[in-house]
């Protein structure tokens, strides 16, 4: 796992509202013959966690009752609110057979008047997400819409603030062009293959960002490529993030600490979780 945000020379203010990018690149999983691939029980308090499945499969529940299995194309887009446990691991069928496993997830801030909003879950899985053409007639090149908007394609997720979320696949020699705000944040994760951004070449892994000029991102594919455009409208709130919390202000960090040490957060499920 790749923690691509934060990173040194990135403020808080010229990544919000986006509080952590870890990107997992494809990797060849052997079978697991026992046991499990993943995170246990865990708590967030004040933001949104967003996962997006490229390849393999996760499995995902929550103390707000929330439970499902994400697979290539799917997006698991959690809202912590006021307060969840939840667990993610690979899911039980993957596990067992192994395989490429290709991942991206974000923490996404809420603003202030939201932090304390009961917990939300959206599964979005592909069949939900608009795709738009790009590039000309024999042109296979896509955009898929997750968030916000694209040409006349408008994304199924539900966001608090202003955000834009594309995966973006290119065939060699594709140029693309973004409308994005020059006063949001935006940048481009290179997932697959390369391309090119004001003349540098960017190779998968990287993390282009953008300076907060124009209203529109460009780029071209040096060769096919996947990238993923994300892009969102800062909050300009206080943010105080301490482990798993983010909040506005340390006193209410301590109340979310309380309130997780007070059981708070609901409870564990006793049952086995979807893992197929």
């Amino acid at each position: 796992m790749h923690t691509l945000v934060p990173s040194r020379g990135l403020t808080q203010e010229r990544v919000s509202p986006f509080l952590l990018l870890d990107y997992h690149p494809r990797y060849e999983y052997p079978a697991l013959a026992t046991g499990q691939r993943g995170v246990g029980w865990h708590p967030h308090r004040g933001f949104e966690t967003v996962t997006l499945a490229f390849e393999g499969s996760v499995a995902h529940r929550d103390t707000a009752g929330h439970a499902g299995v994400i697979g290539p194309g799917d997006v698991q887009w959690m809202t912590a609110a006021s307060g969840i446990l939840h667990e993610e691991y690979h899911a039980q069928d993957f596990a067992r057979r192994g395989g490429a496993f290709h991942m991206l997830q974000l923490w996404v801030n809420l603003p202030r008047a939201k932090k304390m909003d009961p917990p939300g879950y959206q599964p979005i899985t592909v069949d939900q997400t608009p795709i738009v053409p790009v590039g000309g007639e024999g042109n296979t090149s896509t955009v898929r819409v997750i968030a916000g908007a694209y040409a006349d394609a408008r994304g199924p997720a539900r966001t608090f603030t202003p955000i834009t979320l594309l995966d973006v696949k290119l065939t060699a020699g594709t140029a693309l062009e973004v409308p994005v705000p020059s006063h949001h944040n935006a940048f481009v994760l290179v997932a697959g293959g390369r391309v090119s951004i004001d003349g540098d070449s960017l190779t998968p892994g990287s993390l282009a960002v953008f300076a907060n000029e124009g209203e529109h991102l460009a780029l071209r594919a040096e060769e096919d490529a996947h990238l993923i455009v994300l892009a969102g409208e800062p909050l300009r709130e206080p943010i105080v993030h301490v482990g798993p919390f983010v909040m506005n202000t340390e006193r209410e960090i301590l109340q979310a600490i309380h309130d997780f040490e007070a059981g708070r957060f609901g409870e564990v499920p006793a049952d086995e979780p979807p893992r197929s």
